[in-house]
Order: structure tokens, then C-alpha cells, then sequence
């Protein structure tokens, strides 16, 4: 059984909800990555997102563009971000780690040879915002190979013919999209987000995250209510750019003491 799934079978055992925040890999420098992701899971995440640098984030508003820019400015490449999480899995072989990003890279990389480097350096899955289930076919297949499992964004506006292809191709969890627009782009409707995670929940029995909008503990604590997680972005990718002139440990407290609040408040 993936760590994905085991992860979500044993919240649900318990009547919690996955707590999952976003960083982008390398931002600031590529050596403070690992010490915020064990902050990260010291505060409470089940799960972590780690976004892939990429020069042109279509899907991301300006507080991870500038992560971004920061994190390439810094040396991030694809191999430096699987690097990054085999130290980190040196220490943790227990918390699911989802790779996010854009299709350029890895198809530079190659597909099966990023998948394999992928897997041996302890990913779980990853998200490749602009991979279309209509391109999806062999990519999907290389990924299911080594066990990686390939997690799809689902939106307001998607139909639901075309979600129940995508939920089709998807395993792990799939991701839905609270708000129409880019990450930290508007606030956030919960009556919705409830909405439209209700009717996701007829097409499918993966679980649902939810994310964009999400800036403290009581939006993570309402939308657990009807989600199956939580995602956490671009509140803790500001936090970063805000310290980013300061040590690694200050930075990982700094996100620490944002997530923390909102475990909490899912728990209550």
C-alpha cells in the first residue's frame, strides 16, 4: 500500500483530516529545504507538497512565482529537488512527499527516467498542473510503474464528465481547486467548496484535497469539514519570503507556528 493511501486510511481510522502544506523546493536556498519540511511535519502535516521550480508557474499567483524565481536563482534544478528529499527521507521514511509542478522539466528529464529517480529518492506522487488526462496515457503508465501516484487538479469549473475521465487517470488523492483563479487569488466560499466536493464525492472514492484560499486555522478548520485534507500554500511561501534574510531555523518556527494553529483547530 502506497504512504498516500495508508496515510489517508489511518486519519480516517482516527476522524482526522490530512494537513498538508505546499513549499517550494530550494526557496530560499536549496539547504533549507529539508529543515522546513521536518518543521513542517513537527507541526502537524500528514502530508507535503513540494513544488519544482519552474520559470513559468501559469497556475501560481505572485507570492510562489517569486519562490520560484528565488528558488532557480538560488541553483534548484530538478536533480538538486530529488536530492533534497532523499536527505529528507534519511530521517523520515513515514510522511507522503508529492512532487508539484509543470510538464517542461520533466519531459527535459525524461518521463521514465524522472520517474525512476523519483521513486528512488521516496516520492509518493506527483502533480503536473498543465498534464492533461487527453496526454496523460503514457505518462500515467510510466508513474503506476514504480508506484508514484499521478494526482490531478480539479476546478469550479470542470464538467463532470470531464472530472470523472480525470478521476479515472488519478490515484492518491485528487486535488481540488477552491477558487476560480491562481493561489492566493481570492477568499474562500466554504458553502462551495462543500458543494462541489459533495458531487466530486459521487464520481469517486479517491480522497478529496482542498486548496487556494486557505490562509489560517479557521478557513483549514471549515474546509475539513467536507474535505478529506487541507492544502496549505502560499500563506507559508509568504512566510518564507518574508524571513528569507534570516537562518533556516527561524524560517522553519516561522512556518511551524502557522501550521500548528490550524492542526490544532481541524483536531477540536
Amino acid at each position: 500500500m502506497s504512504r498516500i493511501k495508508q496515510c489517508f486510511e489511518n486519519l480516517a481510522k482516527s476522524g482526522k483530516k490530512a494537513l498538508i502544506p505546499y513549499i517550494t523546493a530550494g526557496d530560499p536556498a536549496p539547504d533549507y529545504t529539508v529543515t522546513m519540511m521536518n518543521a513542517l511535519v513537527a507541526a502537524g502535516a500528514d502530508i507535503i507538497e513540494i513544488g519544482m521550480p519552474f520559470s513559468d508557474p501559469m497556475a501560481d499567483g505572485p507570492v510562489i512565482q517569486l519562490a520560484c524565481e528565488r528558488s532557480l536563482a538560488a541553483g534548484t534544478s530538478v536533480k538538486k529537488v530529488l536530492q533534497i528529499i532523499t536527505e529528507f527521507r534519511r530521517n523520515d521514511m513515514q510522511t507522503p512527499i508529492v512532487l508539484m509542478g509543470y510538464l517542461n522539466p520533466i519531459e527535459f528529464f525524461g518521463y521514465q527516467a524522472f520517474s525512476d529517480a523519483a521513486n528512488e529518492a521516496g516520492v509518493d506522487g506527483i502533480l503536473l498542473v498543465d498534464l492533461t488526462p487527453e496526454e496523460a496515457i503514457d505518462v500515467v503508465e510510466c508513474f503506476r510503474d514504480n508506484e508514484i501516484d499521478l494526482i490531478y487538479l480539479l476546478s469550479p469549473t470542470t464538467t463532470s464528465e470531464r472530472a470523472k475521465k480525470i478521476c479515472n487517470l488519478a490515484s492518491g488523492y485528487v486535488y481540488y481547486v477552491s477558487v476560480k483563479g491562481v493561489t492566493g487569488s481570492a477568499e474562500l466560499d466554504v458553502d462551495s467548496v462543500k458543494k462541489h466536493v459533495d458531487s466530486l464525492r459521487t464520481i469517486t472514492t479517491l480522497p478529496i484535497g482542498v486548496g487556494f484560499g486557505i490562509r489560517d486555522a479557521k478557513t483549514a478548520a471549515a474546509v475539513s469539514k467536507c474535505a478529506d485534507g487541507v492544502i496549505v500554500g502560499s500563506v507559508l511561501v509568504n512566510a518564507i519570503a518574508e524571513n528569507k534574510d534570516h537562518q533556516k531555523e527561524y524560517i522553519a518556527d516561522a512556518l511551524g507556528s502557522i501550521l500548528a494553529p490550524m492542526r490544532s483547530e481541524m483536531d477540536a
